[in-house]
């Protein structure tokens, strides 16, 4: 509680500007993966996880008589993941709508899709998530509380379910390093020197990024471009409603009530149809007076 007083009640109203309105710094070029990363104060990191923390987001509101649509991606590294790798397990999830949580703890415990419970869907997620990161069973172990042994056999299952993630897992790392460098499918290239080190930790390190790149990187570029169409297409139909706000996968457009209908529709349609995958993109999007029941 003193943590979220602190930096998101004190450390915000202290960036209160004359008009009431709150405004941030992005800058393009901070983090390694290519997301935009925002600061004075940092948008993108206002709590989300805990309801305490959740209640902070109904200070956010747009200006008066005005709303706030907010649309962000449905799990769009795992949608990147199953694109890059070709994986026919994972790319069959996501074209026929399924849960892939789900999905997955289908396939690596060997039951029915009715028959997974929400222990298998909380493990499979876990792994689902980390799987692009590298995740080793230790960490996995440590995750979702089962021995060490048991978490690399559960790693083991996904891989033999998922091949095509354990071949594009393996040629990243060859990739980056015969190139020197990560490289998204939009061709933003990520040095990775690492990869060369002699040190067993930073190698590995190397490693991970060289996994993870291609994904969370293509996440990013992905967004950036959806911020552009959005942009364009605002100023084409024009329209009012501005985009005042990117949280990594979420955009959050501010319009007045007769066009909220039209910018929810312009927000989804940029972001789904802005880059053509193996999978579909979907964005779901929501409209409120407060960013917190936009959400």
């Amino acid at each position: 509680m003193t943590k979220l007083n602190a930096t998101y009640i004190v450390g915000l109203t202290e960036k209160i500007d004359r008009d009431g309105r709150v405004r941030s710094l992005f800058d393009q070029t901070a983090t390694v993966t290519g997301r935009l990363s925002s600061n004075e104060p940092n948008l993108q990191n206002i709590p989300v996880r805990t309801e305490e923390g959740r209640r902070i987001r109904r200070a956010f509101i747009a200006r008066p008589g005005w709303l706030l649509v907010d649309a962000d991606y449905s799990q769009i590294e795992l949608r990147i993941l199953a694109h890059l790798s070709g994986d026919e397990n994972m790319i069959d999830a996501f074209v026929k709508g399924q849960d892939i949580h789900a999905r997955t703890a289908a396939e690596v415990y060997g039951v029915p899709l009715e028959e997974v419970t929400p222990q298998m869907r909380s493990a499979s997620k876990a792994v689902n998530f980390g799987i692009v990161y590298g995740i080793s069973d230790f960490g996995l172990a440590r995750n979702i509380g089962v021995s060490r042994k048991e978490a690399a056999a559960f790693i083991e299952r996904y891989f033999a379910r998922y091949p095509g993630v354990k071949r594009f897992m393996d040629s990243a790392v060859a990739d980056g390093k015969a190139l020197g460098c990560a490289r998204t499918m939009f061709g933003r290239r990520r040095p990775l020197p690492e990869l060369q080190s002699s040190n067993y930790n930073i190698r590995s390190f190397g490693e991970r990024a060289a996994m993870n790149t291609p994904v969370q990187g293509a996440a990013a570029d992905i967004i950036k471009l959806a911020m552009v169409r959005v942009y364009e297409a605002l100023r084409a139909e024009k329209m009012q409603a501005r985009l005042i706000l990117q949280v990594h996968d979420e955009l959050i457009v501010e319009c007045p009530p007769d066009e909220a209908g039209r910018a929810e529709a312009l927000l989804t349609g940029c972001m789904e149809n802005v880059a053509q995958l193996r999978v579909p993109l979907v964005a779901d999007a929501h409209c409120a007076e407060s960013w917190f029941d936009a959400k």
